[in-house]
């Protein structure tokens, strides 16, 4: 195994990679084995939500040739799959380094295969690529972006004609043929083609998805007053989230310059993730400088949103992915009784992984919720599932994402700060707070408290490991949880037992309603422990499976 990988580096020493390139496989050569053997030991794997991986030379990287690869394969399944039709695809990109030559070396290799291809002239969110594939009639689309991961990686997300990201049987399907691509002699590419460019499509999506809005009269009473700080953490909402929030007719928008600026190094943090509170600290600062009451944050593609809001002592607390879709789904169905919009026909979705307070919500308004793997792209396979009969109103997951209406098939953060926005000024008008609302829904609804552990495992070694403890969870499930015994176990590899796709995911279920969820994640060297409790001490409780988990 070692001198094949050696062999395999070797190779990319050859005259049919660039200088830069062969510049940096010696470097790897001259430098630590553990770090060649993990460029080189396989191919950067071809998941069902496309590639992901840390930038450098290497098969198993993120670089102008794997993604040459992957794009001849998904070339060759779009021609197979609309044979003798005019493909039209849709390819945006975000902030992070070579995030622009991998979206020119994907656009060129699919005009080479003479598939045609239109590119945003710079840096737009995925969900506004989502929308341009249903808008322009696109048969796929391609995404550059490794969402909130640290800088040194970047990704490439494809989405299928609905504008959502595939699902059975594509996903598995363009695998195949990304796997039969084994060289970058099988690619083809012509670096004098030119995609045609995007433009004029940001004020369409914008209209589009704020047509969505409830409340437009509390926030015209409220839109002199309310203050707000939004920050994209360097990535592509920067321009596209405050036009929004002007366009509603918010005045009182602050920025956070620094992080205005858009570079895939994210100078200003350690991690462009939203989900964390260090991602937050310079944007709530500027919270404080200026006494605004909401906090929002979106991840470099713009999908996801981080918040914070002040509780009832007029600190700046941070809401969890699951709190922000518990006070947006409460919020919108209650918006939709009022206008007498809930018919029967409408419906919400939330992931495996997200908090069961949205089915206690969803019940009091008698909507119907569907629970889906985790992934958006399974909540948006339910949408287009139930196109013309049914209608989504709104959907989360615990991973800060959120949407809502059926213009957009992705989690969106541009929507999701627009009903924040939205909310907290239609809160406003009755005299009360964003925080003021969660506490009313847990008196409602009850105290719930989730909670998540990630332990990174990198490398090859990692991956190993990470296998070998699903496996021991699998063939000794834990007795109990946080003391209370273990009464059921749900392995989602079993679709005939789930009802849903097969998964690399186990759930366990405690006497005292206690789940404890574990999956590894498909976008980062980690294994991932999700945990819900409910009641007064649900709190400790996930505390406590924190614990027994990190052992």
């Amino acid at each position: 195994m070692a001198q094949e990988y050696i062999e395999t580096a070797k190779s990319w020493l050859e005259p049919e990679y660039d200088a830069e390139t062969r510049m940096q496989v010696q470097e790897l050569f001259q430098g630590d084995p553990k770090v060649l053997e993990d460029s080189f030991y396989r191919m950067l794997e071809f998941g069902t939500g496309g590639l992901r991986g840390i930038m450098g030379a290497g098969t198993n990287r993120m670089n102008r040739y794997t993604v040459a690869m992957a794009t001849q394969g998904l070339a060759n399944y779009l021609l197979k799959t609309f044979p003798e039709q005019v493909i039209r695809t849709a390819i945006s990109f975000d902030s992070r380094r070579d995030s622009t030559l991998f979206a020119m070396t994907t656009a060129r290799v699919l005009l080479s295969n003479g598939i045609q291809v239109s590119i945003f002239d710079n840096i737009r969110p995925t969900p506004e690529l989502s929308f341009a594939i249903r808008h322009l009639g696109c048969k796929a689309g391609v995404m550059i972006t490794a969402s909130h991961n640290p800088k040194e990686y970047n990704g490439y997300k494809v989405f299928w004609e609905d504008g959502a990201q595939v699902t059975p049987p594509h996903d598995k399907n363009i695998i195949a043929e990304v796997n039969k691509i084994t060289s970058p002699s099988q690619v083809k590419f012509d670096e004098t083609l030119h995609p045609d460019v995007i433009s004029g499509l940001d004020e369409v999506y914008l209209d589009e998805i704020l047509s969505l809005t409830l409340s437009p009269e509390s926030v015209a009473r409220q839109a002199d007053s309310l203050k707000m700080v939004y920050t994209p953490l360097h990535g592509t909402g920067v321009r596209i989230i405050p036009a929004a929030l002007r366009k509603m007719g918010f005045k009182r928008i602050y920025n956070v310059p620094d992080q205005d600026v858009s570079d895939g190094s994210f100078p200003t943090v350690a991690s462009p993730n939203p989900e964390e509170h260090a991602a937050l600290e310079m944007a709530i600062a500027r919270a404080e400088e200026v006494g605004a009451d909401l906090v929002m944050a979106s991840d470099p593609d713009a999908d996801r949103v981080g918040a914070a809001v002040r509780d009832d002592k007029g600190r700046m607390v941070l809401l969890s992915g699951n709190q922000t879709a518990a006070i947006l789904t409460c919020y919108i169905l209650t918006r939709w009784k009022e206008l007498g919009k809930l018919d029967g026909r409408g419906y919400c979705v939330k992931t495996i992984v997200t908090t069961e307070l949205l089915k206690a919500i969803c019940d009091k308004f008698g909507v119907e919720l569907y629970n889906v793997l985790t992934g958006f792209k399974y909540i948006a396979e339910v949408v287009r599932r139930n196109e013309g009969e049914k209608v989504f109103i709104c959907g989360g997951e615990e991973s800060y994402g959120f949407n809502v209406g059926e213009k957009v098939r992705d989690k969106d953060a541009v929507i999701t700060c627009s009903m924040l926005a939205e909310c907290a000024a239609w809160l406003a008008d009755a005299g009360k707070t964003l925080y003021g609302y969660l506490q009313e829904i847990y008196s409602e609804f009850g105290r719930y408290a989730e909670g998540l552990l990630s332990v990174t495992k990198k490398g090859k070694e990692g991956a190993e490991a990470i296998r070998a403890l699903m496996a021991g969870y699998r063939g000794n499930p834990p007795a109990s949880l946080a003391g209370s015994p273990v009464v059921k176990v749900v392995d989602y590899t079993e679709p005939e037992k789930t009802g849903l796709p097969s998964s690399n995911v186990l759930q366990f279920f405690s006497e005292d309603g206690t789940v404890v969820t574990v999956r590894p994640s498909g976008t980062e060297p980690k294994i991932k422990y999700y945990f819900c409790a409910r009641g007064d001490a649900a709190q400790a409780r996930v505390d406590a499976l924190r614990a027994q988990f990190s052992e």
